[in-house]
């Protein structure tokens, strides 16, 4: 996915900032424009309306992070290729707070332009969590259920790691993968259950 640069990484660093305090909804291009310091003929001339910009954000953002995720899993496997996903995954949402609440805040909207190509960069993403789960846990591709294993796991450390960051901010990264990677090792089950 090729970099943006200049101003419309200036328009969608914008949007971003204000689509995680407003929400989608309730940001408006005029503010996007003021907020980017851009004319809004420029931001009409990047984007044609609201839905466009947005699309793009979320294909930018998501499709990072597929990427990042797909790297971190090169060359590992199974529960050691899991500590890298959620690894990695809990620093995208340190390194970038506002992309992991829009994402939180749109992935079940099913009425939006862009849910689509949300869609498909999600299931990018989820793809490296379920070959780890797959390779992790062999007899859930047996009963069908690592693509579904791998979302809980995609949302535990996605909630989790905003969890963190806006109740628990003290704690470090590695101690919030640790808890995390303890509650999926199966550290929860009761003994001789």
């Amino acid at each position: 996915m090729p970099r943006v640069t200049g101003t419309k990484k200036a328009i969608l660093d914008a949007a971003l900032q204000l689509a995680a305090t407003k929400g989608i909804t309730g940001t408006t291009m005029d503010e996007v424009a003021e907020l980017a310091g851009v004319a809004k003929g420029s931001l009409y001339y990047n984007f044609t309306n609201k839905d466009q910009l947005f699309e793009e954000l979320l294909e930018q953002g998501v499709g990072a992070l597929a990427e990042v995720l797909r790297e971190a899993r090169s060359g590992l496997h199974g529960w050691a290729a899991l500590e890298a996903l959620v690894d990695t995954l809990l620093g995208r949402i340190q390194e970038n707070s506002a992309l992991a609440k829009l994402m939180a805040s749109e992935i079940f909207r099913t009425d939006r332009a862009w849910q689509k190509t949300l869609f498909a960069l999600r299931h990018d993403a989820l793809a490296e969590f379920a070959a780890a789960i797959a390779e992790s846990a062999p007899d859930s591709a047996a009963r069908g259920t690592h693509d579904l294993m791998a979302s809980s796991v995609f949302g535990a450390v996605l909630m989790g790691g905003l969890e963190w960051l806006v109740f628990e901010p003290e704690r470090t990264k590695d101690e919030v993968a640790a808890t995390i990677l303890q509650a999926l090792g199966g550290q929860l089950r009761p003994a001789g259950s």
